[in-house]
């Protein structure tokens, strides 16, 4: 890019790094990150009892956990949805 040129996304540019993307993401839609996790959590969590998972077959305890772990992104998405309508519909005066 030449000097003479003006950048078209200068905000874009300026933020390099990998954590500055992140936590601007972070900022501007919130519920994304928290349903990834939860997605994670929720994984994590039907791993770690597939050990203690009793006389359930192995099958329905992974429908169960993907279920569970679909829930949970889904909802994190809905309410993130629902989050940005009333930003910008509700919290905002009318022009």
């Amino acid at each position: 890019m030449s000097p003479s040129q003006e950048s078209v996304y200068p905000e874009y540019e300026t933020e390099t790094s990998q954590t500055s993307k992140l936590i601007r993401k972070f900022k501007e839609t919130p519920f994304v990150p928290i349903g990834m996790g939860g997605f994670a959590a929720v994984v994590a969590y039907g791993l770690y009892k597939l050990k203690h998972r009793g006389d359930m077959k192995m099958s329905l305890h992974l429908i169960h956990m993907r279920v569970a772990a679909q829930g949970f992104a889904v909802g994190a998405l809905t309410c993130g949805v629902l989050y940005s309508m009333f930003r910008d519909y509700v919290g905002k005066p009318k022009e």
